[in-house]
């Protein structure tokens, strides 16, 4: 258990991330996939259907055993929580309501937001799009480990345990990376999120909050749905900076696994990568890919060539170009910008 890891640095690049080349080249190629971009209509009832299970597992659980309370939490909670918090992942990019509505988008992340226990929505959204558009960015993407994780857990056993505390290292990463002010909505999701919690416990008891945010942490750290966090950027084959996976696991996911396809086209829905890749099938039936994300947690815990430093990292570079292509088709959005340009001076 002790095995150290075998990189002792991250993978420096010093090009630009390869999905805005290759969503030009598709674009080019294949013009009719811009009319797979916006929201699914069907996506917001499935979520509010989710968010009341969630709400109706409370009453059901309120009187059973704590092993019982953490089994489900694990089994089941955790996993429709989780699915909820993938659900935000859409909902960061507008795909409730669509980009004409953005503060629909965030109430109703607030709302999705709620049996996960940690008001988290709005915060991510933030967050969020600076990965995307500063993908391995030394300075600006805070999905990449620090060097202190590196550092720390590079045994089989420290990947084991960073690995279970997977959740409070991703969520409270970008604090130390690169922290935003706190914005107002950031403090409404908070206040909403407070409240909701109180009345669990008022009305079901505190047993019933601590089912909610025992699932929450469990199913973001050593639980096969929380596998995609490190399938989707941590580097399985040399040079390859995202990888998808395609299997059962999506369905649950909100199509997660489809990650070369929603870093290339994060204007497309989730329900609608698969025909993304039905249209275009050369950008990615030859690239690396998983088949399961539990092989891809037992192989970072076990494999010494790969761990928190198996990362792509590109130093901060001039991306004005790589800027304009994506607002000229539509697939970002700009409220953000101007943290990111506050960060910058």
């Amino acid at each position: 258990m002790g095995q150290r890891v075998s990189r002792t640095d991250f993978e420096w690049v010093y090009d630009d991330q390869p999905h805005t080349r290759r969503r030009q080249e598709m674009v080019k190629k294949y013009p009719h996939i811009k009319k797979l971009f916006g929201p699914d209509p069907k996506f917001k009832y499935i979520v509010s259907a989710m968010v009341l299970t969630q709400i109706a597992m409370l009453y059901v659980m309120q009187h059973q055993s704590w092993p019982m309370i953490v089994l489900v939490a694990y089994c089941f909670g955790g996993v429709i929580n989780h699915s909820l918090m993938l659900a935000n992942h859409e909902i960061s990019h507008n795909m409730a309501f669509g980009y004409a509505r953005p503060l629909a988008n965030r109430y109703f992340g607030m709302w999705c937001n709620l049996p996960i226990g940690v008001p988290m929505s709005v915060s991510f959204k933030k967050y969020h799009n600076l990965h995307h558009r500063h993908l391995a960015d030394d300075d600006l993407d805070p999905d990449v480990p620090t060097l202190v994780e590196a550092k720390l857990f590079c045994t089989t056993f420290g990947k084991f345990v960073w690995v279970c505390l997977q959740p409070f290292f991703y969520g409270l990463r970008p604090l130390f990376v690169n922290p935003l002010p706190v914005t107002k909505l950031e403090l409404i999701n908070t206040a909403v999120q407070l409240t909701f919690n109180a009345l669990v416990v008022l009305v079901f008891g505190w047993r019933m909050m601590a089912y909610l945010l025992i699932g929450s942490v469990l199913a973001m750290g050593l639980h096969p749905v929380a596998g995609h966090f490190i399938a989707e950027h941590y580097m399985f084959a040399k040079g390859f900076e995202t990888y998808s996976y395609y299997g059962p696991l999506n369905w649950i996911t909100f199509n997660v696994g489809y990650h070369n396809e929603h870093h290339d086209f994060p204007a497309i829905p989730g329900s609608r990568l698969p025909e993304l890749k039905k249209i275009a099938p050369e950008y990615y039936e030859t690239m690396p890919q998983h088949t399961s994300w539990v092989r891809v947690l037992y192989d970072f815990i076990t494999d010494p060539a790969v761990g928190p430093y198996a990362r792509i990292k590109r130093k901060s570079l001039d991306r004005p170009k790589a800027a304009a292509a994506e607002k000229s088709i539509g697939l970002i959005n700009d409220s953000w910008q101007p943290e990111v340009e506050q960060k910058k001076r």
